[in-house]
């Protein structure tokens, strides 16, 4: 924010010089700067759902901590500063990244490049959200700007609706014709979430905004017709999805099965995401767990109790098993996703379900599982037979709420949108149960805002000690 001390003077510069070598015309002095900053902010937005993603995994016990009561499986107040932003030498953050966006729209506008100011808008709101859905109340009217080094707080309420007005003026920009500068497109675009693809962004557009409309369903503000709506301007097949497969090193999982395999503990599957996943739950196998996790030495999958650490073993002897090194997330290359066409389906198929509308429910339900599992790799044949399962296919007049969060939970591995469902669902997923050496007495629901806010803006910052405090859309 420019709040962000000597960052604002930096962070055209320094958040794009590892792209300054595309597009460097001498003729053409803007196109570097708007080319980097595009570049760099649609790879942090994927680093930032990762980042939050790393944290809300342990919250719907996809993963579990190897350490006994570690702060994050228990509810302890951790301290997400650096997800939150604002340093000096961390350009990833939440906020340095809405900094470097802001900088992109601005120069847009500037230079009349309404297709890098409509991807600006989208790309604001995919940050915006994770904000939103981790704190609350956040600032935003005033944190880009030099007027102020302490900016105000804005209400989660209003920050959620800007999120969605965001969404509608980007769309209109996009499909503005017209435009001084155009993005460059194809494989070797700058524009690393869509390569340039302006339809795509409309999509993506069209699809968080179906995914906020949704998370109001506790609220009186739910409106399936407008879920519908933006659904059906959605998106149309898989290849639509958001994500990003370009990193300055490698995808971020692969980063932390990377550091597992090195004996610096991390991504273990939870107990409960494995069992849910082997067959114990269940009593289905389920097809993509060899393509995510690792066996133990017993040729099994197991999974650590959150809260309970590793207990006896020693943590690298494969007795409990782990994000792959080459699994279907978690490999070098492997994408992070920002938002996908299966998430589409599942909230098709909840939105059809409370509209009393059971075949569409079902039909988007099973098309969801079969997408997800096409695209993680899983063969026909063992799709089909997961699908086919009398576990799965219960018929339309079988089908239920728990059923469909739960095949979504499935589906959306280790992605932050999970921990919105679980609180939206109130953790109702069968066996679901608190951690081992819990500090609270019911499910976390919120953050508390980090050390380095209240530390720089202290005098605006809300007072929030209790993370099972409900947010507005929570109640």
């Amino acid at each position: 924010m420019r709040y962000i001390l000597v960052f604002v003077a930096m962070g055209t510069i320094t958040s794009c010089k590892k792209f300054l070598d595309v597009n460097t015309s001498p003729n053409s002095p803007t196109k570097a700067p708007i080319n980097g900053l595009l570049a760099s902010t649609t790879e942090n937005t994927a680093i930032n759902v990762f980042s939050v993603g790393n944290t809300t995994s342990y919250y719907v016990q996809y993963l579990a901590s190897p350490n006994t009561g570690s702060p994050t499986d228990t509810y302890d107040k951790i301290d997400l500063s650096t997800v939150w932003g604002i340093s000096a030498d961390n350009k990833t953050g939440l906020y340095d990244n809405m900094t470097d966006i802001y900088d992109l729209e601005k120069l847009a506008i500037e230079n009349g490049a309404t297709q890098y100011q409509g991807v600006a808008k989208v790309l604001m709101t995919m940050n915006l959200q994770l904000v939103h859905n981790l704190w609350g109340a956040a600032p935003y009217s005033t944190a880009f700007t030099t007027e102020t080094l302490t900016p105000t707080y804005d209400e989660a309420t209003a920050i959620f609706q800007k999120c969605l007005s965001l969404l509608d003026e980007g769309i209109t920009l996009l499909q503005q014709t017209g435009s001084k500068i155009t993005i460059p497109t194809g494989a070797t675009s700058v524009d690393l979430i869509h390569q340039g693809n302006t339809s795509k962004w409309i999509k993506t557009a069209h699809a968080l905004k179906a995914r906020l409309l949704n998370q109001l369903s506790k609220t009186n503000q739910y409106n399936p017709s407008a879920i519908f709506t933006e659904l059906a301007a959605a998106y149309t097949s898989p290849s639509d999805s958001a994500a990003v497969t370009v990193f300055d090193i490698r995808n971020p999982w692969n980063n932390v099965a990377v550091l597992n395999a090195g004996q610096i503990l991390q991504g273990w599957l939870s107990e409960y995401y494995v069992n849910a996943m082997n067959g114990t739950s269940f009593g289905i196998f389920d097809p993509r767990l060899p393509l995510i996790g690792t066996l133990t030495k017993n040729n099994d999958y197991k999974g650590t109790r959150n809260g309970a650490g590793r207990g006896a073993s020693s943590g690298v002897n494969k007795d409990e098993s782990y994000l792959s090194t080459t699994g279907y997330y978690s490999s070098p290359k492997s994408p992070v996703y920002i938002i996908n066409y299966e998430e589409m389906k599942f909230i098709e198929a909840e939105v059809a379900f409370r509209t009393n509308d059971k075949p569409r429910a079902y039909a988007a339900y099973l098309e969801g599982i079969k997408a997800n599992m096409n695209k993680v790799g899983v063969l026909a044949a063992a799709r089909d037979a997961y699908v086919n399962h009398p576990s799965v296919s219960v018929g339309s007049a079988a089908l239920t709420l728990e059923l469909i969060f739960r095949e979504k939970w499935k589906a959306l591995f280790l992605m932050p949108v999970s921990w919105d469902d679980a609180r939206r669902f109130n953790y109702g997923y069968q066996g679901f149960q608190l951690p081992l050496n819990v500090l609270t007495s019911t499910f976390i629901r919120r953050l508390v805002y980090p050390a380095v806010e209240i530390s720089r803006n202290s005098t605006n910052v809300p007072l929030v000690t209790d993370v099972t405090q409900k947010l507005w859309w929570d109640q």
